[in-house]
C-alpha cells in the first residue's frame, strides 16, 4: 500500500512535540467503533513518531490492522494548546528485543527508568511503531 506524504512540522510543532508530553491516540475497530488511549511517544529526529505497548492491547491490534490514527497531543499547562495528528503506520517492529529497547528509550524520555521499571519492560511481549504523521492541525497560538 502506498503511504500519504509525510506533513511538514514546524519549529513551533516540533518543539512542542519533542516535549515529554501524553497524547490521546485514537483507532477504530473493524466495526468502526472508536477507542482512545492515552500513551507514550516520541517525536524521532526524522519526523517519525515512536509508540510503543504491550502485544496484547487493543489499540496495538487496532493500529496494526487499519494502519492509521490519530493523536491528541495537549500542553500539560494549558490544555487548550494543543496538536491534533492524522497518522499512518510506517513502520511495525514486532522484534520483541527492539520492541523491549524503545519502550526502555521512551521510559528514559518521560524520567521513568528505574530499576524496577526497566526490568518489568524487558520481561514483556512488546510492539512498537514508528508513525508518520500526514496532517498537522496546529493550536498552539499563544
Amino acid at each position: 500500500m502506498d503511504l500519504p506524504p509525510a506533513a511538514t512540522l514546524s519549529e513551533r510543532v516540533q518543539a512542542f512535540l519533542a516535549q515529554p508530553l501524553y497524547p490521546t491516540l485514537a483507532t477504530a475497530s473493524a466495526d468502526g467503533e472508536p477507542h482512545q488511549a492515552v500513551i507514550w511517544f516520541r517525536l524521532e529526529p526524522d519526523g517519525r513518531i515512536l509508540v510503543n505497548s504491550r502485544s496484547p492491547r487493543r489499540w496495538p491490534a487496532e493500529l496494526r490492522r487499519s494502519g492509521r490514527g490519530s493523536l491528541a497531543v495537549t500542553d500539560l499547562e494549558d490544555p487548550f494548546r494543543w496538536v491534533g495528528l492524522q497518522i499512518v503506520v510506517e513502520t511495525v517492529i514486532d522484534d520483541v528485543a527492539q520492541a523491549q529497547d524503545d519502550i526502555v528509550s521512551l521510559a528514559e524520555h518521560y524520567d521513568e527508568a528505574d530499576e524496577d521499571s526497566v526490568a518489568r519492560f524487558r520481561s514483556q511481549d512488546r510492539i512498537s511503531f514508528r508513525l508518520r504523521i500526514v496532517t498537522v492541525h496546529d493550536h498552539l497560538e499563544d
